[in-house]
């Protein structure tokens, strides 16, 4: 049995990123950057103002108080888009708005706020802004230098900086294609829910969850259904997987070793490389992993929160090396506990917890109630899991641990890291 760090290095060693595809720019959001861009202007083009107010000489406002202000007069009004008919002279104002290029001998903007706001004169109140509120050329990007590197995740503002450089089109990496199966008699889907509410099926509640999972962390989901517990509907659906053609295979339940698990029994006749099964960890032990025809495969456990923390430990970061991410894992967050914890079997537990930021800045984290693998309420609770090493029975109130963060929540992912 693999310990969780030598699972995931097993996994995720002959994993590659996909190849690379060139995508128009609004299509490019969560991408991964395949190519350097470099940029083929100056940005700025221009000095220009960094807010509206007047452009004027610093010398000619010195010691400029409510009290004593500086009389200017006004040449003229500079709009964002307009350019200047005029240099500036001594004892003389521009009226500018953000944005606009700076005219020639001016070296301050004065903001508005600290002026009267004359169109044809302007009383200049203080004097704090001389030599400030101007952006110089090129104080962002050079015409040839690197606007983004290679490997770069493409958020909001990396948009906006290819989108400045003229990049309409993008080089990513391809988005990874993952087969999604399972298996189980017990199953429906949502069509046949009159079933379940009869008692006699339960929802497969993991088809919709890896689903979910999958286009959260940028992949194109396959949904394939669940086969009936026999070897041969499980390698038919296993056989309809490859000729998707997909880059990944996931697969829950199956995995474990009861009678009517036949996911191994299947990949096994079917010629599958093993490389992996099970791992001391919990929930979630029931891990495969492996090799049919070439392409990846992972199998899930089929209680629903093992699929969801076994997802997160091992496919996520498959995922995110197929599309490119040179960080392929969350950073662990010291955690302070708000009560004990207790855990039986020696195995690595990942529990479901909520963290909270304290005033002081530190992060503190209780479970979200009973954690039974079969709760999934209790991830839709969670905003972290919460990491007990197998050597640790019990772990009193006030110690610290570590905790994966499983939300984009700025006041908790801004603290410090383990």
């Amino acid at each position: 049995m693999h310990s969780v760090a030598e699972a995931v290095a097993r996994i995720t060693e002959g994993i590659t990123p996909l190849a690379i595809e060139s995508v128009p720019l609004g299509e490019a959001l969560g991408r991964v950057l395949a190519e350097d861009i470099r940029s083929p202007i100056t940005l700025p083009h221009w000095d220009n103002s960094a807010m509206d107010g007047y452009a004027v000489r610093g010398v000619d406002i010195a010691g400029a108080r409510a009290e004593t202000p500086v009389t200017l007069p006004v040449l003229e009004t500079v709009a964002a888009g307009a350019f200047p008919t005029r240099a500036l002279g001594p004892g003389e104002a521009i009226r500018i708005m953000t944005g606009a290029p700076m005219p020639q001998g001016a070296d301050t903007v004065v903001r508005v706020e600290d002026t009267d706001g004359g169109l044809t004169h302007v009383q200049v109140r203080h004097d704090r802004d001389r030599e400030k509120n101007i952006r110089r050329r090129g104080e962002d990007l050079t015409a040839g230098s690197i606007a983004l590197p290679s490997g770069i995740p493409l958020g909001a503002a990396q948009i906006g900086v290819l989108a400045s450089v003229g990049q309409a089109t993008v080089a990513v990496h391809r988005r990874p294609r993952v087969a999604i199966l399972g298996s189980g008699d017990e199953l429906v889907d949502l069509d046949h829910f009159d079933e379940v509410q009869a008692g006699r099926k339960i929802v497969s509640s993991n088809a919709y969850t890896l689903d979910a999972l999958v286009r959260l962390n940028g992949g194109i989901p396959i949904a394939l259904g669940h086969a009936a517990d026999t070897r041969e509907a499980m390698r038919a659906l296993l056989e309809r997987a490859l000729a998707e053609q997909p880059d990944l295979i996931v697969t829950s339940a199956g995995v474990s070793v009861g009678e009517f698990d036949h996911t191994r029994a299947a990949l096994e006749a079917m010629g599958a490389e093993m490389a992996l099964w099970r791992v001391r960890m919990r929930p979630g032990a029931p891990v495969g992993f492996g090799r049919i025809g070439g392409i990846p495969w992972i199998g899930l456990p089929g209680n629903p929160v093992s699929v969801m923390v076994t997802f997160e430990l091992f496919v996520r970061p498959t995922l995110r090396r197929m599309l490119g991410h040179t960080r392929l894992h969350r950073r662990p967050v010291a955690v302070t506990l708000e009560e004990p914890v207790k855990i039986g079997a020696k195995l690595t537990h990942f529990l479901r917890a909520i963290v909270t930021a304290q005033p002081d800045g530190t992060l503190t984290a209780r479970l979200t109630g009973p954690q039974g693998s079969g709760i999934l309420t209790s991830m839709s609770l969670a905003n972290a899991l919460l990491v007990v090493p197998e050597d640790r029975s019990e772990v009193p109130a006030g110690e610290r641990l570590s905790a994966l963060l499983l939300t984009e929540d700025a006041s908790l992912a801004a603290t410090f890291s383990l």
